[in-house]
């Protein structure tokens, strides 16, 4: 076990949810209940992302391609396109960054209708993500009532960055395009929150929910690249888990700077 890992685990042992994490270094890997699944949160707008890329790619859909949104078809929680007051018309890559950056649920779901969720899971499959599944859209309280969820592991979420940063099934623009919108990312006090920005590149996701907290990141310093994901549920108090992925994330900053 390195230093890293055994700080990692001081950390966990210390949470009061349960904690899954799989990170890949330069180095090494450390991985702890990787592959638990868990309640996928904002999570699950990852895979959706990949597989609107990779329907790109093949020419099934246009990034250029204009969606409107009508006031009824919109969901709240997380986002800004609910509570426009009008009828807003935008691309679909418009909609891509708003999933991502703020999380909004409303081009969530106008993107899973556009892509289908056959389609997402099919991806999913393909890619033996085994613990990744969209049975729901965002705020679809009666499939939750009837006990459809969403759900990931840590290693399936750590696949998928792997595939946004260097698979050959997307082009390198397509990468860049991906990259770029999870930097944009609004949410940042997790993984990141104790990093020196000025120093490192972040393209991260978050989620949660009541008693859940996760993130995940591609992180960049120089020529060297890590793959982190951090799940926890379980908690009493969501800003302990915030405070866990944070402390994670300084940890393994501290490590790539100094290796």
């Amino acid at each position: 076990m390195t230093d890293l890992e055994q700080k990692i685990r001081d950390v966990v042992r210390l949470s009061d949810g349960r904690v899954s994490i799989a990170i890949e270094l330069p180095s090494h890997c450390i991985q702890i209940g990787g592959d638990r699944p868990y309640s996928a949160a904002s999570l699950i707008k990852i895979p959706i992302l990949l597989e609107g890329f990779r329907q790109s790619e093949e020419g099934k859909i246009s990034l250029n391609e204009q969606i409107t949104i009508p006031k009824e078809s919109r969901v709240g929680g997380a986002g800004v396109l609910a509570a426009l007051s009008e009828e807003v018309s935008l691309t679909m890559e418009d909609l891509f960054t708003l999933m991502i950056i703020v999380s909004d649920n409303t081009a969530t779901n106008v993107l899973v209708d556009r892509l289908t969720p056959e389609a997402i899971q099919s991806f999913c499959h393909s890619l033996n993500l085994k613990q990744t599944k969209l049975l729901r859209k965002m705020l679809d309280f009666d499939a939750i009532k009837q006990g459809f969820n969403n759900h990931t592991s840590a290693l399936d979420i750590l696949s998928c960055l792997k595939l946004m940063d260097r698979s050959p099934i997307y082009s390198q623009n397509s990468r860049e395009k991906m990259l770029r919108i999870l930097h944009h990312q609004q949410f940042t006090n997790k993984l990141p929150a104790k990093m020196d920005r000025e120093s490192v590149f972040v393209a991260n996701k978050t989620g949660e929910l009541p008693g859940v907290e996760h993130d995940c990141a591609i992180m960049k310093i120089g020529n060297k690249t890590a793959y982190i994901a951090v799940l926890i549920d379980g908690l009493g108090k969501n800003s302990s888990g915030k405070d866990t992925i944070a402390h994670i994330g300084k940890l393994i900053f501290d490590f790539i700077i100094s290796e």
